[in-house]
């Protein structure tokens, strides 16, 4: 049985980050773990490109635009939404995420989730360096060994003459 498992390795690949401005007190932070963890991990600061949007809803549009350059070896899309006291939370969160996982398949390339939807401030304060760490961090990390992972995968398949048709 063969089994895979990419690491964390960023060296001589390209990768965006694209922060979503609203709650930037928040969402700086992210960018900021983000970019630290793929720099720490062997990717070139210049290799690392960050891209900023008005909010969380504009993230799957900016994202789906740098799929298309065809560029990255993966793209993390950091953001925050905290719940207030209308429904938009639950629109904006979950269309964000779901623009975001339909660019992960329909690409195929990897997108690192680090999207905060908290009740309070506070909530999101703690995950973006605080007592719950860094999302932004966490989301690269993955991010990460998903591109090592499918370059693993792509050299299996290429080396193995087998097309998967059986």
């Amino acid at each position: 049985m063969a089994e895979f498992s990419g690491s964390p390795a960023g060296a001589g690949r390209h990768f965006a980050v694209v922060g979503s401005r609203f709650n930037d007190t928040v969402t700086t932070k992210l960018v900021e773990g983000a970019v630290n963890c793929l720099v720490k991990h062997g990717a070139a600061f210049d290799d690392v490109d960050v891209i900023w949007v008005p909010g969380a809803w504009e993230l799957p549009p900016a994202v789906g635009r740098l799929l298309t350059l065809d560029r990255y070896a993966a793209i993390v899309a950091v953001g925050a939404v905290i719940r207030g006291e209308t429904p938009h939370f639950d629109f904006v969160a979950g269309e964000a995420a779901r623009g975001l996982a339909d660019l992960q398949r329909d690409y195929a390339v990897p997108i690192g989730f680090g999207l905060l939807t908290t009740d309070t401030e506070e909530q999101a304060d703690a995950r973006a360096g605080g007592a719950h760490g860094n999302k932004g961090w966490d989301a690269a990390l993955a991010a990460l060994e998903m591109a090592d992972l499918f370059v693993m995968l792509d050299t299996v398949h290429d080396d193995s003459g087998d097309d998967g048709t059986g």
